[in-house]
């Protein structure tokens, strides 16, 4: 088996040679694509099929089985697609699709397809006119599962690189059927394919890489006339699709945002106007050119603050809020003292517009909350899951524990057993074969398999049977310390990781940075005090403010960079520093995976209050 991995930032090179040996890894240094990563392996395998197959899937027992006996029954066959769940057990539509010829991609862009989806003529795109329970001959298959022979690309040539990320399977689809073979849908066994940040299908980025590639598919294989007809289908969807991803992306992510900077900055001006009124000051006492040049810039920080100390993550937590007001405010005053003379006004003014930021944001945050806004709801995440585990005692018993250590606040966890004889568990609720009644008695939503004792088969088969209940599927994979799953197409998925809490997660990134703002600010008001205890007192300034413009940070890897872990900035510590006894290279390379595999603000600050004597190194 090969892997390739194109420059990935979660760990999984360091993890794959430790937990799997036996693959040969290809490790990128930079994101190749996908047609260029393929190739590699390609290139090197030697056996008479070849299979790419997304990471992102869970494979039944007997497909590999049953799909080579198909291609070995079918001489005719060049590749072979498959039947593909989603993460709730739905059937995806690329499993099986039709040439996108100008008419095709006219009738998907205008919604004609999705209207008429039993029509031979507009249901082409996704070929919904033929049943996904029977084996057909399709045009194109998917590159999350493609099946091939040998010959088959030795005769038709490799993927093509000019595509970077979409369309390389429908050009490599239509090359294999041009040189006289036939792609088929096998719909005797099937895959889950969870889908993640490479398709998120609302992004703006989705819409033009996906429709350029079309159009680098329409130059290279239709006439002129017909490529300038799809070339204009194609530059028109763009346009169109991503101005309302634009749209729907701004609503999602920055309406919220742009309320509160609105009601914080007119709200500077009311406290502005009602502190003239109260202490007698003649109308207008405060510069208006100074106040419209720093009540903006204050409302900002704040919201920045709030940012980076999480306020704006889902669920809201008025505590990140709080402390994200509270550094901004001190951050603000620090300014406020290093400014000319001219440029200062009351810092009760400060302090006021502190008081009112908070307000604005825990008043807006119920209100929200009282509307049932689903993001700003309060409280934990996962506070209204209901959660079955179905596997053996001994699986039921690592998986909850496993859950505890999460941030999983499930209002209900039950146990059900595979297993034939009876189970004493206290969280016993019934056998595999009572599922559907123990989901409507219980009223659950959400069910993870223990993959240790239930076949992949027999997940597939129950995720079909079960999805018109509207429940979310995971799976815990045996001996494992996270547990997989993904609902849909515009979600990376949920993962419920218990070790693995990267460093190179979003939320880490931004705690990471928030503290090493907060403690540059700290050290700098506390430097007449520091610096006497400070090795290099030059050196302590410089970091000081290398750390509070980004350059540096003050835990991470040290000043050397780590190709096989996530990227953060060069640090003036890092969790080697603590090894005694002049450590091996595997020792440091060991220390700094654990440090980037599961990160916590406690152990930056363990080490940064370790070496305090030494922040000027």
């Amino acid at each position: 088996m090969f892997v390739v991995d194109n420059n990935s930032v979660d760990g999984s090179v360091a993890l794959i040679r430790e937990k799997f040996p036996e693959v040969i890894l290809i490790a990128n240094t930079c994101n190749v694509g996908f047609s260029v990563a393929n190739n590699q392996a390609i290139q090197a395998a030697q056996g008479a099929y070849l299979l790419l197959l997304n990471p992102d899937t869970v494979v039944q027992e007997d497909t590999f089985e049953k799909t080579l006996a198909f291609m070995d029954s079918h001489r005719d066959a060049g590749g072979l697609g498959i039947k593909m769940l989603d993460g709730k057990g739905g059937f995806l539509p690329e499993s099986k699709r039709g040439l996108p010829t100008p008419a095709v991609a006219f009738y998907k862009i205008f919604g004609l397809a999705k209207l008429f989806p039993g029509s031979h003529k507009f249901g082409q795109y996704h070929l919904t006119y033929l049943d996904k329970n029977k084996n057909h001959p399709v045009d194109v298959l998917s590159g999350a599962f493609m099946l091939m022979r040998k010959e088959t690309i030795d005769k038709v040539g490799l993927l093509d690189e000019t595509f970077f990320m979409y369309g390389e399977d429908i050009d490599l689809s239509y090359r294999i059927t041009k040189a006289g073979y036939k792609n088929y849908y096998f719909a005797e066994s099937s895959i889950i394919h969870y889908k993640g940040e490479s398709t998120k299908k609302s992004s703006v980025n989705y819409v033009i890489v996906f429709y350029k590639a079309m159009a680098i598919f329409a130059k290279k294989h239709f006439s002129q006339n017909n490529a300038r007809l799809f070339n204009f289908l194609i530059h028109f969807a763009i346009y169109v699709r991503a101005a309302l991803a634009i749209v729907a992306r701004f609503v999602k992510q920055l309406f919220f945002p742009a309320i509160d900077f609105i009601l914080i900055l007119a709200g500077l001006y009311i406290c502005k106007t009602v502190y003239e009124i109260k202490f007698k000051l003649y109308p207008n006492f405060y510069s208006k050119e100074i106040l419209d040049l720093f009540f903006p810039l204050y409302t900002l920080i704040w919201m920045l603050f709030v940012y980076l100390s999480g306020g704006y993550d889902v669920p809201t937590r008025l505590r990140k809020i709080t402390r994200g007001v509270l550094v901004g405010s001190a951050f603000i005053l620090i300014i406020y003292s290093l400014i000319p003379e001219n440029y200062r006004f009351s810092r009760a003014l400060i302090l006021i517009g502190s008081v009112y930021t908070f307000l604005v944001y825990l008043l807006t945050r119920f209100l929200y909350h009282i509307i049932g806004l689903k993001r700003f709801k309060l409280g934990k995440k996962n506070s209204d899951s209901r959660i079955v585990i179905i596997g053996s005692e001994a699986e039921f018993n690592r998986v909850s524990a496993l859950l505890n250590e999460t941030t999983i606040n499930s209002n209900f966890l039950g146990f059900i057993s595979n297993e034939t004889n009876g189970v004493k568990n206290k969280s016993y609720i019934g056998h595999f074969h009572q599922i559907e009644e123990v989901i409507s008695i219980y009223k659950i939503n959400e069910i993870i398999f223990c993959a240790k004792d239930i076949s992949s088969q027999e997940i597939i088969s129950k995720m079909i049977s079960l999805v018109s209940k509207d429940l979310e599927f995971k799976i815990a994979p045996p001996e494992s310390l996270s547990i997989i799953g993904s609902n849909n197409i515009d979600t990376a998925g949920d993962l419920y990781i218990i070790d693995v809490n990267n460093i190179g997660k979003p939320e880490n990134r931004r705690n990471k940075r928030f503290l090493d703002l907060s403690l540059s600010v700290l050290f700098l008001c506390l430097f007449w005090i520091l610096i006497w205890f400070q090795k290099n007192k030059i050196g302590f300034i410089t970091n000081s403010f290398r750390v509070l413009f980004g350059f540096y940070s003050w835990v991470g890897y040290g000043k050397g960079l780590k190709k096989d872990l996530p990227s953060i900035r060069p640090s003036v510590f890092s969790p080697a520093d603590r090894l005694q006894n002049n450590p091996s290279e595997e020792r440091i390379t060991k220390s700094l995976l654990n440090y980037s595999r599961d990160y916590t603000i406690e152990k930056d600050l363990q080490i940064i209050f370790s070496e305090l004597r030494e922040l000027g190194r």
